[in-house]
């Protein structure tokens, strides 16, 4: 029996003996408050299915790109010990000033401002 199989089997048996553990030791005793969408003991005042504004998702979104930036310019301090680092430079600050070119505008069409 190779390496791989063994893993998938040992991983296999664990995940069912643990589920089948999680199952059965499980206290399920449901009340009237726990079955309530909110369990804080009071009865909400409006809707839960209100929707969210555009501008939160927004602003994840530049979080994300933001967080993408600064994976994408790790690897630029080993970069400068190339033979021409001067090519993985010039990227990287087109990146940045492309980066910086958006935020500018999103921030003068006024994207960034939460009141209207």
């Amino acid at each position: 029996m190779n390496m791989i199989t063994l893993m998938i089997i040992s991983s296999a048996t664990l995940s069912i003996a643990l589920t089948a553990l999680n199952f059965w030791l499980a206290q399920m005793n449901p009340d009237t408050e726990k079955l309530s969408p909110y369990e804080c003991g009071f009865d909400p005042l409006g809707s839960a299915r209100l929707p969210f504004s555009i501008r939160f998702f927004l602003v994840a979104i530049l979080f994300l790109l933001f967080d993408l930036e600064i994976a994408l310019l790790l690897p630029l301090p080993w970069a400068t010990q190339l033979q021409n680092p001067t090519i993985t430079l010039t990227w990287a600050s087109t990146l940045i000033l492309l980066l910086t070119l958006g935020l500018v505008y999103e921030w003068t069409q006024g994207g960034l401002e939460w009141a209207e």
